[in-house]
């Protein structure tokens, strides 16, 4: 969407999805590879889509989807460790389409066309569901080693949205400061209601059970969903997951301070490392800060700062890539959002989680996350839902040695450990909690496997 029609849209979309149903049925049309079945019939579409492509692969899993072009390996590229293990083949079906939208940076599938996602409907149900976003400015099939095999292995049906916008410049889409950042949420709200009911229409009875699950950016989104729709959920899972409220602005806050300090600690000034512990980035984490400063820091900056306080650098967009500090006006470097006018405070708070979340969540975060400083963001959020009074709703697990992705894994082997274990065992005890009444143990930090091995964890 551009902004000059954001939020009429908005308005009319939520009112559209919540209130009287869906929008009518998708027109199913587009040409398969011939290599891949095509999937026909009245029962494979997506209440409410544009667009639908229906396949009838051997296999969902991303080992079988990567042959038939039909996922996009740029999508997910560092975020699972090398050594990931793919599970067995899972037949089934899978839908790619799109919602009606005006904004064009998803290239996937050549239809540059944005509110894509991706449905995958295995031949053999369990009768659940999982709705997923992908983390920072990545597309619908990011999650797909690292969530969609996982939860298609064990029987459920999988949905993945790309958010509504995608890519550096998702700041263009919208009407208002934080207008992108809002559709975000509206369209995990879509997608949970129409692969709902896609799933039911396909299987011919409903989902018993959905779940919301997500890392970083779409941990954040989890979060809120629990907090605002808890009605078309079970439960959700959020790795990782991004903070944002009017006192704690999460990127806005720590992401400054790291971006003056790490080019000192590098130079071995004094007081550099001190400022950076001193921000929340932990010890510990030091090899980590390099790769990060090179190609998250900076880039994510500029862009969440340019979507929620464009003002800061006037006509300019998204602020000059790794401007020195001292650079004075406009420089993401300097930026200190707690001097930014109330209108700004006011943004972030219109996006702002509340820790009132309305159905059981379990959350996962590595404590060499120097992405998201744990400090900053997963301790505090636990604290929020326990001062809302929701704590019976939430399990809190500190991963030892688990860091923002699993990718970095294979930068640092003996420093970091691959999550994805921890986020499948605490999915699997978010399931049998909301199915079987099984309690899981209070939260605690789960320390590294006694032998120092990157796998296992036990909840």
């Amino acid at each position: 969407m551009v902004r000059t029609q954001h939020r009429t849209r908005l308005v009319t979309l939520v009112s559209t999805l919540l209130l009287a149903g869906l929008l009518p049925a998708a027109d199913a049309g587009a040409t398969a590879p011939a290599t891949v079945p095509v999937c026909t019939g009245d029962r494979l579409h997506v209440p409410g889509a544009e667009r639908v492509v229906a396949h009838c692969p051997d296999d969902l899993t991303t080992a079988g989807l990567l042959p038939l072009g039909l996922t996009n390996p740029a999508d997910y590229d560092r975020l699972h460790a090398s050594n990931t293990a793919a599970p067995s083949p899972v037949p089934g079906v899978q839908l790619d389409g799109y919602f009606p939208d005006t904004s064009t940076t998803n290239t996937n599938n050549g239809w540059n066309h944005d509110s894509q996602f991706v449905i995958r409907l295995p031949k053999r149900w369990n009768g659940g569901l999982v709705v997923a976003g992908p983390p920072g400015l990545r597309r619908q099939y990011a999650n797909d080693r690292i969530i969609s095999d996982q939860v298609l292995a064990r029987g459920f049906a999988y949905a993945a949205t790309d958010k509504g916008n995608t890519g550096p410049e998702l700041y263009r889409d919208g009407t208002e400061p934080g207008d992108a950042i809002m559709e975000w949420h509206l369209r995990f709200t879509q997608l949970t209601l129409a692969a709902r009911r896609a799933a039911a229409r396909h299987y011919g009875r409903p989902a018993a059970r959905t779940y919301a699950a997500g890392l970083s950016a779409a941990g954040y989104l989890v979060r809120r969903q629990l907090e605002r729709f808890p009605h078309l959920y079970t439960g959700g899972i959020d790795w990782n997951g991004l903070l944002l409220t009017r006192d704690e602005p999460g990127l806005l806050a720590h992401l400054p301070t790291a971006l003056r300090a790490y080019p000192r600690w590098e130079r071995q000034e004094p007081g550099a490392a001190e400022a950076m512990y001193a921000a929340g980035y932990p010890k510990g984490s030091e090899v980590l800060w390099k790769a990060h400063y090179l190609t998250q820091w900076d880039l994510l900056q500029r862009v969440f700062r340019e979507e929620l306080d464009p003002e800061y650098d006037g006509a300019a967009e998204a602020g000059t890539p790794f401007c020195p500090e001292g650079t004075g006006a406009g420089c993401d470097t300097d930026y200190d959002y707690a001097s930014r006018p109330g209108r700004v405070h006011d943004t972030v708070e219109r996006a702002s989680l509340t820790g009132r979340i309305g159905r059981p969540l379990i959350t996962v975060q590595g404590t060499l996350d120097a992405m998201l400083p744990i400090s900053r963001t997963g301790d505090v959020y636990s604290s929020m839902v326990d001062d809302a009074g929701r704590g019976a709703l939430h399990r809190y697990y500190r991963i030892q040695d688990g860091t923002h992705t699993d990718g970095f894994h294979d930068l640092a082997p003996g420093t970091v450990r691959p999550m994805l274990p921890c986020f499948t065992a605490a999915f699997d005890a978010l399931v049998a909690w909301t199915t079987r009444g099984a309690v899981p143990p209070p939260g605690r930090t789960v320390p590294r496997p006694a032998d120092g091995t990157a796998g296992g964890c036990g909840l």
